[in-house]
């Protein structure tokens, strides 16, 4: 009797040594450390993560996660985007998939980042005017403004999107600069690439001075009165002015505020006014004379304009030189002598005078 209870404790032990043995070798695998020379390494608590994908694993938020590193625990923030979440429900998680004797040194919160592509909306921008350049009538990219049917800010794409912006389909309507066009984008883990769709008006514009205020016909444009702006080419024609070329011109007509300028819109400012007293010089070898005159025409710098002496009431010729100011030069008399004026005959003219 004693023999078979003997029996039964040796089977009854080596049984629970069996046991034992199994649930030291699951609780190995299940538990997320590394052995080096030995040595079980302890995983600890990353404060910050960044992930590529769509998940955040086990082997994200610790070191030294072992076999356990794979396990997928939450989706990751949409792309470009940081999320955080508290390292008390991390260690919860962790619990839950039998991950447990972590190192949490004090952390209190994880920050996760997910990592992402960003293309600029000034690129997608850029893009279409070069695609669209010289095409339909309308000229060089950097004169032509792209609006998006919607608001276009910058896209966040998937790291994984390496390849430039390459054009699949192109549509684009020359009567109302209307454009619809399909980029793929190669991406190096799936052959599929990415594909991006726009829509909007391309129109070629033009820097163009425009007034801030309404001006009367015959006025001289200040430095406040213009400013620059980009307008459509078939507002402004072909001869837009610009701001530097409008500034200190006066304005051949009435015009409102907001209006684009032409060069055709503007002219020298008159500097004499008709009915206008000058000051009329009169200018020769050694001699310099000024009186006052007065202007029978308007006349900018430049212009030949006909006054009248107030004093011997002659009318004169001159040439507007500043504001209310006109200058005569006389001509110095000389004597043509017989050899310039000979015949090719050789025989001598009539000596003349100039007068």
């Amino acid at each position: 009797m004693a023999l078979r209870t003997l029996l039964i404790t040796s089977l009854l032990l080596g049984s629970c040594v069996s046991a034992l043995a199994q649930s030291d070798t699951v609780t190995d695998a299940a538990f997320p450390t590394a052995v080096t020379a030995g040595v079980l390494a302890t995983p600890v608590l990353r404060p910050t993560v960044t992930v590529s994908g769509d998940v955040v694993r086990i082997g994200d938020v610790i070191d030294n996660a072992g076999p356990a590193a794979q396990i997928a625990i939450y989706r990751a923030p949409d792309l470009g985007t940081t999320g955080s979440i508290s390292a008390t429900q991390v260690l919860a998680t962790l619990r839950a998939h039998q991950v447990i004797g972590v190192d949490a040194r004090d952390i209190r919160e994880i920050s996760v980042t997910r990592l992402s592509r960003t293309l600029a909306s000034k690129d997608v921008e850029q893009r279409i005017a070069a695609l669209l350049e010289r095409r339909n009538g309308l000229g060089e990219a950097a004169n032509i403004t792209v609006t998006f049917d919607r608001e276009l800010r910058a896209l966040q794409l998937d790291p994984a999107t390496t390849g430039d912006l390459q054009p699949a389909s192109t549509r684009f309507d020359p009567r109302n600069g209307r454009f619809d066009i399909l980029f793929e984008l190669a991406n190096t883990n799936s052959p599929i690439p990415t594909r991006l769709r726009f829509t909007g008006t391309a129109v070629e514009t033009v820097e163009v001075g425009v007034l801030v205020r309404s001006v009367d016909r015959n006025e001289i444009l200040r430095s406040s009165d213009v400013v620059v702006e980009r307008r459509p080419r078939q507002e402004v024609g072909n001869d837009p002015a610009r701001r530097e070329r409008a500034v200190g011109m006066q304005t051949r007509k009435a015009m409102r505020a907001g209006q684009a300028i032409r060069l055709a819109d503007l002219a020298k400012p008159d500097l004499v006014q008709r009915d206008q007293i000058v000051t009329l010089i009169y200018q020769s070898d050694g001699l310099y004379l000024t009186m006052r005159a007065k202007a029978t025409e308007n006349g900018s710098e430049g212009d030949t304009v006909s006054v009248i002496n107030t004093q011997s009431k002659r009318t004169l010729q001159g040439v507007v030189t500043g504001p209310s100011q006109v200058s005569v030069i006389a001509t110095t008399p000389r004597i043509l002598t017989t050899a310039a004026v000979a015949s090719p005959a050789g025989k001598p003219s009539d000596v003349t005078k100039a007068e």
